[in-house]
């Protein structure tokens, strides 16, 4: 299992300890931006489904905007558009203070996250479709996006316009996000959580593997403080 991904980078063996989330939440000072879900998925249907995905896009990660350390493989678009996953529309708009002066500015282009309700169809058959219809239920989803965070790096520190919706699906214990002052790490266990991305983050993976998450924006979620 999981072959495709052993391609694109280093995988030696997938965490999903409940102890280490356990004693982690045991020492956090403010795990308020970090809100896990009832839902549940199933884990190893998950890392087939990447795989798949993975086989079906060349066994890559979408890097062509020549972004360092992102990357990313749209799982859902605006229905009949295939344009609308295409360059630029793999990111999306965020605002960051890129230097000293501690400016912000905003980066990259607007996206119509509503629109994005049809399933790429190249992966309807896949568990995603399955996992994407059952959030849908639930949520007002934007765009669904397979994102990789490559072994040591991170993204840069930015805020974005709406929560984000995350499934962990191959992780490690040095894979963290940061909101604002605050690291926290997300199981790979098949567990949902919404994490408050319209308040300054970054993700860092200082693990020796990559980490892939299933990450949605989420639209009608009101229950950050």
């Amino acid at each position: 299992m999981l072959l495709a991904i052993k391609n694109t980078f280093r995988r030696r063996r997938s965490f999903a300890s409940r102890s280490f989330f356990t004693d982690f939440t045991g020492v956090l000072n403010n795990p308020g931006d970090f809100h896990k879900q009832e839902l549940t998925f199933d884990l190893e249907k998950l890392q087939e489904a990447t795989s798949e995905v993975l086989k079906i896009h060349g066994n890559s990660f979408d890097d062509s905007l020549g972004i360092k350390h992102f990357a990313a493989i749209p799982l859902t678009r605006i229905p009949g558009d295939p344009d609308s996953i295409k360059g630029h529309k793999a990111r999306g708009l965020f605002w960051t203070k890129p230097d000293s002066t501690g400016v912000e500015v905003s980066r990259d282009i607007e996206i119509k996250e509503e629109l994005y309700t049809e399933v790429v169809p190249e992966y309807k058959h896949t568990y995603f479709s399955k996992v994407i219809t059952e959030l849908q239920k639930q949520y007002k989803l934007g765009r669904v996006r397979l994102l990789l965070k490559e072994p040591r790096s991170c993204l840069s520190f930015h805020r974005d316009p709406e929560p984000r919706l995350h499934i962990p699906i191959i992780t490690n214990p040095g894979a963290q996000m940061i909101i604002e002052d605050k690291a926290f790490h997300m199981p790979a266990d098949g567990g949902v959580w919404v994490t408050n991305n319209e308040k300054y983050h970054n993700f860092v993976n200082g693990g020796e593997e990559g980490r892939v998450h299933l990450v949605a924006g989420v639209l009608n979620y009101t229950e950050f403080e």
